[in-house]
């Protein structure tokens, strides 16, 4: 018989100086399918975890990308870049005598108001779509982007340490390593910007990783992709994401065949749990309708 087709969650390291999109094609030559997808883009410049889906798990990647995140980072203060980080052309570098009166408390203060819901501009180069084109695409053009303020929730930024520095040129600087927690869809770019225009200096990101998404550590991730890496069972992940829903095997054929389940709301805990069959696998993802219970998204057998 030939070997069964992979499936499953895949947790990733991201090194730093290649794309998302070339962890996707490393993982499709080790496991040999093309049928993979990742939730959450990390820049080039950033490490960390990605979390790809590998086979019919690439379905629950809608549930995993809206996930919270941390993130540590370096912040340099003092020198503006056209894309808020280490990539981007210097475009301003602040004078040595604004840059010295930097101080740890005032940096304090400024990640104190950029910590809770606030309403954040993503950097103008991003992948979000302005007139159906992607505003990293029209910054690059040279056209002018104007992208609209959003709500995010940024629940922890810490600051770990502070270092005065000089740049390669002779300037003064100031890098801050920070924490950070925070709601999908949160630039860190924009915080390093945001903290830099609000001490009157400038400021960009020259360092980042992921280290969380959801329940999902980065300690956990492969670092090299191999034929054999290990795979995150789907049914153990949406039950960690969404909750778990435990169905009996003719409940489960029933959810398959897109019956509903009469009268089985009141079991349900969480919105869009994982409905788990006796052997524990994933059946699908379901719902409430009214008194009943009907599959949202339904998964191959042997999930």
């Amino acid at each position: 018989m030939p070997e069964p087709a992979p499936r499953g969650i895949l947790l990733v390291d991201k090194p730093g100086g290649i794309t998302s999109h070339d962890v996707v094609a490393r993982a499709r030559r080790a496991l040999g399918t093309r049928k993979i997808g990742h939730a959450g883009t990390l820049d080039p410049m950033a490490t960390g975890l990605l979390v790809l889906g590998v086979g019919p798990a690439t379905r629950l990647l809608t549930y995993v990308v809206g996930l919270d995140k941390t993130y540590e980072a370096t912040i340099r203060l003092g020198v503006s870049t056209d894309s808020d980080d280490a990539d981007g052309e210097l475009t301003a570098q602040a004078e040595a005598d604004a840059v010295a009166a930097v101080t740890r408390g005032r940096i304090e203060a400024g990640v104190a108001a950029l910590t809770g819901e606030i309403d954040q501009v993503p950097s103008r180069v991003s992948a979000i779509k302005v007139g159906g084109r992607r505003a990293y695409d029209l910054a690059r053009a040279g056209e002018e982007v104007e992208l609209k303020a959003r709500r995010v929730t940024v629940s922890r930024f810490d600051v770990l340490e502070v270092c005065v520095t000089e740049t390669a040129t002779g300037g003064a600087v100031v890098d801050v390593d920070v924490v950070v927690d925070c709601t999908s869809g949160t630039y860190i770019r924009a915080l390093a910007r945001d903290l830099g225009a609000d001490l009157g200096v400038g400021g960009h990101l020259t360092a980042l990783r992921r280290t969380r998404i959801g329940p999902f550590s980065v300690a956990d991730a492969a670092t090299d992709l191999t034929p054999d890496v290990g795979l995150l069972r789907d049914a153990v992940v949406a039950s960690s994401v969404l909750g778990s829903f435990e169905v009996t095997a003719d409940e489960a054929r029933d959810l398959r065949h897109g019956k509903r389940l009469a009268g089985a709301a009141p079991r349900l805990s969480g919105e869009h749990p994982a409905a788990i069959d006796p052997e524990g696998h994933l059946v699908g993802i379901v719902e409430r309708r009214g008194d009943d219970v009907k599959s949202l998204m339904n998964m191959p057998g042997d999930g």
